[in-house]
């Protein structure tokens, strides 16, 4: 009974899926592993093996992957700096009826990877494109981190520099959601410190090398995380996430926040961005953008 049931499912699966060994001519996103090379699906390798191509950021890093399941196909790099030509050329071999791939160094593509531009582009040529899922930093660092996952945002790398970085922190405070950014090891405690500057001593998660033999995660507040990081080093890919703000936007905080905006925007855009962060009225938040603006 049970294999009945299998054979009628698949049967009905293959309307679209024809052959796992013989993917359907089309733009593939594979998900690689985040760090244990186990971590990837079967279908991502029957797909990977049946590619005519695979795109990839860089061809060592890629090359060391497919090794390891043997899978030797022609490997095309495809990164940020990649252009138009580039992209023409990839559409190209999909209307010639090729199957391709892409893949990111780990993880899932386009997630604070790069590829969007690609799949716009293969989208409006009318050819398909399939994401076929798997192992993800974000999501699994906000699985381990205890912190809410009911709503959360991820937002890449926070930028290097801190008066930038303490803009993008400050636009996002007062979101009852938690935050999640990639970090490296050196900016760390400096990003924490700014953590703790403009949210307060908000509950916050380290969580690095995951999936592999070092995996951590860390938890606490921002001024108990600054304290053990002063003393513990830490090296490998890091995972910080931000707890939702306990308390609500004060006034004050919009003034500093507005002000901060108004440096490098418009009056519109600084009043975009601060709704956006807030969801407060943007008529209140316009208001006091002119009275700002006009001091």
């Amino acid at each position: 009974m049970l294999l009945s049931i299998m054979i009628e499912m698949n049967s009905e699966k293959n309307t679209i899926w024809p052959d796992p060994f013989c993917p359907l001519p089309a733009l593939y996103l594979v998900a690689t592993p985040i760090g244990n090379l186990r971590d990837v699906t079967l279908r991502a390798l029957d797909v990977l093996q049946a590619s005519d191509v695979i795109l990839c950021e860089d061809t060592r890093v890629s090359g060391k992957f497919l090794k390891a399941y043997g899978i030797k196909k022609p490997l095309k790099t495809y990164h940020d700096h990649s252009t138009e030509k580039d992209r023409a050329e990839i559409v190209k071999m999909l209307k010639e009826g090729k199957c391709v791939a892409l893949i990111s160094d780990a993880g899932m593509p386009l997630i604070a990877d790069p590829g969007y531009k690609l799949v716009q582009e293969v989208r409006a040529s009318g050819l398909p494109v399939y994401a076929i899922p798997g192992a993800n930093a974000p999501l699994m660092a906000l699985q381990l981190s205890g912190l809410p996952s009911d709503a959360f945002s991820f937002h890449g790398f926070l930028p290097p520099k801190q008066k930038a970085r303490q803009d993008v922190l400050g636009a996002l405070k007062g979101r009852k959601e938690t935050s999640i950014f990639f970090e490296t090891a050196p900016r760390l405690l400096k990003s924490l410190q700014d953590i703790a500057g403009v949210y307060g001593d908000v509950d916050c998660v380290i969580a690095r090398e995951l999936t592999k033999k070092f995996e951590e995660v860390k938890a606490g507040s921002a001024t108990d995380l600054i304290s053990y990081f002063e003393k513990n080093t830490l090296k490998g890919e890091i995972v910080l996430l931000i707890g939702p703000s306990a308390q609500g936007v004060s006034g004050d905080d919009i003034d500093a926040q507005l002000k901060k905006l108004l440096k490098d925007m418009s009056v519109k855009e600084a009043v975009a961005t601060l709704v956006d962060a807030t969801g407060l009225p943007k008529k209140m938040i316009y208001n006091r953008a002119l009275e700002l603006k006009d001091k």
